[in-house]
């Protein structure tokens, strides 16, 4: 099984050989209404993520404004 959370990059900080990325968890009437982020504030009304990234490709695919699933998969 599976969970599908929805998140979007509050912060980027880059320290030159890595960057560090924030995500928060979207909301209700964030940016706009949207449906799809009402559903999901519903589900996950909070949460936070952070991570350093230090590939250069990978980290540049993430904009502030941006919002994500990230995908959780027992491993």
């Amino acid at each position: 099984m599976s969970v599908v959370a929805k998140f979007r990059v509050s912060s980027i900080e880059d320290f030159g050989y890595s960057r560090q990325i924030k995500l928060r968890a979207v909301y209700e009437g964030a940016l706009g209404e949207n449906e799809e982020n009402k559903r999901f504030t519903k589900a996950t009304p909070d949460g936070e993520v952070k991570m350093t990234v230090d590939n250069p490709y990978a980290s540049e695919q993430f904009q502030v404004g941006d919002e994500w699933y990230l995908h959780f998969n027992k491993a």
